[in-house]
């Protein structure tokens, strides 16, 4: 008997194992609260195609867009905490509204498990090629001759085209116009038809068109010029000191998904990461794939940015329209 019982605690304790090793067995859901073409949503169906591919197991994006993105990331809060629903997050929306909203229907740091950062992003501040400014100089100088008379897009309030625009307006003491679309994809078209003046999103979402003569790229936002681009300078050599702005994106579980399964989809995202077929359209676009955590050194990340971006919009006195 007592052989019995100790062949049955073993049996026991290698059941949660096994359970684990299965994950996944059905298709896995990955959120984007933003519409199709934006920076999130080519993140995301990058990532989840390679992860498709590499785990024989589906992985599909969900496109949920509305309210910048607080939406969605409050439905994934609530979501099962299985590993069978996650979200393509991104710092606008997990280390920005924060500060921006008094009420969100999720707790940024509590409801969520984070599991991989995926990757990073500079912005191109970028003008439709008619547009009179050839340079950052020159555009500070026309939005200073006529105040209020440029507007920018971004793909909602407290997303990262509408800070990228913010902090560019305070820093230059310039007036311009903030107009919040539910997603870049339905942007674009009014930037690239020269209705909006000048843009400041993410390369992902402006390479294409800066490449294509579309859009003319007045500055990237890095610390140091792109080798793709080694004629477009950093908004600091462009004339505005301690510009810089970077976008990140990464993976978020609802909060309370066991770290084995955690764990699991952290591997399976580094692997689709590192795959050289990801690893080339990253570069591509103009993104940083290596920048991976662990999910601990990622929520670590997440609570930094959270306090760094609460002082970025007091300073630039930031508020919602």
């Amino acid at each position: 008997m007592r052989k019995l019982l100790v062949v049955l605690f073993a049996a026991a304790l290698a059941l949660p194992a096994a359970a684990q090793d299965a994950f996944p067995s059905k298709p896995i859901r990955m959120v984007v609260g933003y519409g199709p073409g934006g920076g999130t949503d080519v993140m995301a169906r990058l990532i989840a195609a390679r992860m498709t591919e590499l785990m024989g197991s589906s992985v599909f994006v969900e496109n949920r867009p509305g309210a910048s993105g607080i939406l969605a990331a409050g439905q994934v809060a609530k979501a099962p905490a299985d590993g069978y629903t996650i979200m393509m997050g991104v710092i606008s929306l997990n280390a920005i509204q924060p500060s921006l909203q008094a009420n969100l229907p999720f707790d940024p740091i509590k409801d969520f498990a984070p599991i991989a950062l995926t990757a990073s992003v500079p912005h191109f501040i970028v003008v439709p090629p008619g547009f009179e400014a050839k340079t950052v100089r020159e555009l500070i100088a026309y939005a200073k001759a006529n105040p209020g008379k440029i507007s920018y897009p971004s793909a909602g309030n407290g997303t990262t085209p509408h800070i990228a625009g913010e902090m560019f307006r305070s820093m230059t003491g310039t007036d311009m116009v903030h107009v919040p679309y539910k997603s870049t994809g339905q942007s674009m078209p009014d930037l690239l038809a020269g209705r909006l003046q000048v843009g400041f999103d993410t390369l992902p979402t402006t390479a294409t068109h800066v490449k294509s003569g579309k859009l003319r790229a007045l500055a990237v936002t890095s610390a140091k010029r792109l080798a793709d681009f080694p004629d477009v300078p950093t908004v600091e050599e462009a004339g505005v000191p301690g510009y810089r702005f970077s976008t990140w994106y990464g993976l978020f579980a609802p909060g309370g998904t066991p770290p084995a399964v955690v764990a699991k989809l952290h591997a399976e995202t580094t692997r689709a990461l590192n795959a050289p077929e990801t690893h080339a359209k990253l570069v591509e676009m103009g993104a940083d794939g290596s920048v991976t955590r662990t999910p601990e050194e990622f929520a670590a990340l997440v609570r930094s940015d959270i306090a760094r971006f609460a002082k970025v919009v007091k300073d630039a006195n930031i508020k919602l329209e």
